[in-house]
C-alpha cells in the first residue's frame, strides 16, 4: 500500500531552464568561461549541504569576485532567479490534490535561502505535509541516507512511498531502497505513472 508521495522541486514542481546568468557575468567581469563556479565551487557546496550560511555565501562571492553591493545584489537575483524558475501550475495542483489520501513531501538537493524564497514565490509548505531540504540536513540525493531520513520522518517504509525527480542517478539510487521511483520526463507522462501505481496498490 501507499502511504507518502514525495516530489522534487527543481525540474519537477519548478521549471528551472538554463537562464545563462553565470555566462553573462563571465563576460561582464572579464573572467574566463567556467571560472565562476571553480572559484565559488566551495560556496555552492556548502550553500547545498548547509555548512555555510547565506550570510558567509554571499561575503564570499562578493569578496572573490570583486562585487560591490549594487553588484552583488545583482548577482544574487540573477542566481535566484534561475534557482526558483517557474511554477509548474499544472504539477503542483494535482501534488496538492493527493492529500489528505496520502501523506506528501518534497526532497530537495537545495541551498541556503531557499525555503524562505520558494514559500514567498510558490507556497510549498501549503501543499504538502513535510518538505525536507539537503541545506537544513546535511545530506544530498543520491545518499541512501537522504532517502531513509525522508523515510522515517514519513514514518513509511520504502515500498510505501512514490518519488518523483527528474535526474537518473536520483532516481536509481531510491528505487535501489525499495522506493517506487517515477524518472519525470513530462506532466502527463508523470501523473499517469503515479495514478497506475497509486491504482496498482
Amino acid at each position: 500500500m501507499i502511504k507518502a508521495i514525495v516530489f522534487d522541486i527543481g525540474g519537477v514542481l519548478e521549471i528551472t531552464p538554463r537562464t545563462g546568468w553565470v555566462e553573462r557575468w563571465e563576460q561582464q567581469l572579464g573572467l574566463a568561461a567556467d571560472s565562476i563556479n571553480q572559484q565559488l565551487h566551495d560556496l555552492w557546496l556548502g550553500g547545498s549541504i548547509g555548512t555555510i550560511s547565506e550570510q558567509v555565501v554571499e561575503a564570499g562571492i562578493a569578496e572573490r569576485l570583486g562585487l560591490d553591493s549594487s553588484q552583488l545584489a545583482a548577482f544574487l537575483a540573477d542566481l535566484w532567479a534561475e534557482y526558483l524558475g517557474k511554477l509548474n501550475a499544472e504539477l503542483a495542483e494535482f501534488f496538492a490534490s493527493l492529500r489528505p489520501r496520502y501523506t506528501t513531501a518534497i526532497l530537495s538537493n537545495s541551498f541556503v535561502g531557499a525555503r524562505q524564497r520558494e514559500q514567498a514565490a510558490y507556497g510549498f509548505e501549503d501543499i504538502c505535509d513535510l518538505i525536507i531540504y539537503s541545506h537544513e540536513e546535511g545530506l544530498k540525493k543520491p545518499d541512501p541516507a537522504f532517502y531513509r531520513l525522508a523515510c522515517e520522518r514519513l514514518k513509511v517504509q520504502p515500498h510505501e512511498m512514490i518519488f518523483l525527480d527528474d535526474i537518473d542517478v536520483v532516481v536509481e539510487a531510491a528505487r535501489n531502497l525499495g522506493i517506487k521511483a517515477i524518472h519525470y520526463h513530462s506532466n502527463q507522462q508523470a501523473i499517469a505513472e503515479i495514478q497506475a501505481l497509486l491504482a496498482a496498490a
